[in-house]
């Protein structure tokens, strides 16, 4: 069996506010193995960010971290020092993000750019220029060797985006974390960039770790996928199986508001009814018992466990084995 590359392990992760601690995530855990890309999908305010935050150990000064673990190849993360991460960001342990342009260097070139993320590997100028050349070019960026004299205002949404994969997987990390990458994308060049992220995967053979809103972008990239609601994760599970067959009411409700999945044309989109609940004053039982169209006496009071089977499938509901 692969190696477990992320681990995370029970985490439970809060922000002090006015109002009280605003429980962001809860007993959170999920594993990503060498050589597999899982998806991490949920609505808006699901925790997604947070847990990647915790991850790479960039997190606002108002966080509280009270239970859990975060072990990256073994060792949790949580527990090193400053110095430790910083040596372990970019070496091995990499990230995308949504908006390239938010996260790229605006006032340096893509070329110095890269040339910097390179100070731990050995070589002049003319080396690290070679190598960046190299990534750029496996990338899909024409004329790279121009493009590495360019500014970031001076590429493309999707150039930008591949420049900044080229960055994350130029040491050849052992984790790469990717926030919805794709999002600012259209349809033409989403498909461009998952087939070069796919490829480039199966040559490093590095762990993936996808967050995405779309979800024919998991069904298409990724082995397992991860379901998050109101800060807990409520189903996992391979990808086919989980999108064929969801055994919690959330990700079968989710899925229902894919617009892949409408058959017939009409003038409104499926909703899931309600709103989230409120994270300062969770309720007591299941988080999502006042949107469930399933919803008995048992799940106002008592909070379902996340529980799995041999099929590698887990679902939070009191409810999860039963038929629809």
């Amino acid at each position: 069996m692969s190696e477990v590359v992320l681990a995370v392990e029970h985490l439970s992760v809060g922000y002090r506010t006015a109002r009280g601690t605003l429980q962001a995530l809860r007993d959170v855990s999920l594993e990503v193995r060498s050589g597999e890309i899982v998806g991490l999908v949920g609505e808006s305010g699901c925790g997604k960010s947070t847990l990647i935050s915790s991850v790479i150990r960039l997190l606002a000064p108002n966080t509280e971290i009270s239970a859990g673990a975060v072990r990256f190849r073994g060792v949790d993360l949580l527990t090193l020092s400053e110095e430790r991460m910083r040596a372990l960001r970019g070496a091995e342990l990499a990230m995308v993000f949504q908006d390239p342009m938010t996260s790229l260097n605006p006032v340096l070139s893509i070329g110095r750019q890269m040339a910097d993320i390179q100070f731990r590997l050995p070589g002049g100028t003319r080396e690290k220029r070679a190598r960046s050349l190299d990534m750029l070019q496996r990338v899909g960026i024409a004329d790279a060797s121009q493009r590495l004299g360019h500014y970031p205002h001076q590429l493309s949404g999707g150039m930008r985006q591949r420049a900044a994969i080229a960055m994350a997987l130029m040491m050849k990390p052992a984790l790469l974390i990717a926030d919805e990458p794709t999002t600012a994308l259209d349809a033409t060049l989403e498909v461009q960039i998952i087939e070069q992220l796919k490829a480039l995967q199966a040559e490093i053979g590095n762990a993936i770790l996808f967050i995405s809103h779309h979800l024919g972008v998991i069904a298409e990239l990724c082995d397992r996928v991860v379901v998050m609601y109101a800060g807990e994760v409520v189903e996992s599970g391979p990808v086919r199986q989980v999108f064929d067959a969801p055994r919690h009411p959330y990700t079968r409700m989710l899925l229902a508001c894919d617009p892949a999945s409408i058959d017939e044309r009409a003038r409104t989109l499926p909703i899931i009814p309600g709103i989230l609940p409120d994270l300062v004053d969770l309720p007591g039982g299941c988080v999502f018992c006042e949107r469930c169209d399933r919803a008995e006496s048992i799940c106002i009071t008592q909070r379902p466990r996340l529980e799995g089977g041999a099929d590698g499938r887990a679902a939070a509901c009191h409810f999860a084995g039963a038929p629809r």
